[in-house]
């Protein structure tokens, strides 16, 4: 369940809709992120331009060729400012992809703590246009830094109120769409460091249990998401005082060489499945104790 700017409040109507039919016996709850979605742009991954003149071209040249072409050749940098300057007429988004920028809303994603500064701020403080700004900080970044335009969830306020709703499951996942545009396997840690360290908006008790014994317990699994004797040993061992999502990187990694978004975390001493250690200190154990569940619901 996802709060939109354009129809801010409407959530509201969904949950009275789940509460009803759950006081006639129906189980319905909904899934809620601890932020919000964000399509995650940049020169090494998609751009809002791609797709216009100038830019096709440019965006088909090695990122290090791109990076060369803006230092050095001023006439196709103002070609392209140029052409990111006009109405965007690129391709309808509909979900995570790239979309035209709101300028006031697309975020220099330079660090994890908030806040962070937008790019029509910052054009504002240089004297540029919003398209030449975010070219700009690109080339600081060496065009390695992201620039996040949520499109969900804007409303921190409601994205707060959506994870304490008794209705409400905490930053559950699909674990894989959109690989190259969101990046939200940080929604826990981000629950953690932000919500609890501080914000101080949630008990650590509170934030724990939401991401594992209230999810366990709405997919019908009563055998875990508890420290109890005799409960299946899942356990994520973490430090309170450091736990914070590392920047997202791009990796080369999918079949025929495709990019994908990844992000580790600082403070994540080990996670354990079914009591064997499969992760310590963010590498990987070898041991592969998982297996897939399915729960008496389905």
């Amino acid at each position: 369940s996802l709060s939109r700017k354009e129809y801010p409040g409407q959530w509201k109507m969904f949950y009275d809709l789940i509460e009803k039919e759950n006081l006639k016996g129906a189980r319905i709850f909904t899934q809620v992120h601890s932020r919000e979605i964000n399509s995650l742009l940049s020169f090494e991954t998609s751009t809002p331009f791609d797709n216009c003149e100038v830019w096709l071209d440019f965006r088909k040249m090695p990122l290090d060729a791109q990076l060369e072409t803006l230092k050095n050749d001023l006439v196709t940098r103002e070609r392209l400012i140029e052409v990111a300057n006009r109405p965007y007429k690129g391709p309808t988004a509909f979900g995570a992809e790239p979309r035209p920028p709101e300028w006031d809303t697309l975020y220099v994603m330079d660090r994890i703590p908030r806040p962070h500064r937008s790019v029509g701020e910052i054009s504002r403080a240089l004297g540029v246009t919003p398209a030449e700004a975010m070219i700009e900080i690109a080339l600081e970044h060496d065009l390695k830094v992201f620039f996040r335009q949520p499109f969900a969830n804007e409303n921190q306020d409601d994205a707060l109120e959506l994870m304490k709703h008794p209705y409400s499951n905490v930053t559950f996942s699909d674990s894989g769409a959109h690989v190259s545009q969101i990046m939200d396997s940080s929604l826990q840690t981000h629950l953690l460091s932000h919500w609890v360290r501080n914000e101080e908006a949630l008990s650590l008790e509170e934030a724990v249990r939401m991401i594992t014994y209230d999810t366990a317990t709405s997919w019908g699994f009563h055998d875990r998401g508890l420290l109890r004797e005799g409960m299946v040993a899942d356990i994520t061992v973490f430090n309170p005082e450091t736990i914070e999502p590392q920047m997202p990187t791009v990796a080369h990694d999918l079949p025929s060489g495709a990019k994908r978004l990844k992000q580790y975390a600082d403070g994540m001493l080990a996670t354990i499945v079914a009591g064997e250690v499969v992760l310590k200190e963010n590498q990987h154990t070898g041991a592969l104790p998982g297996k897939l569940l399915r729960g008496p619901l389905y």
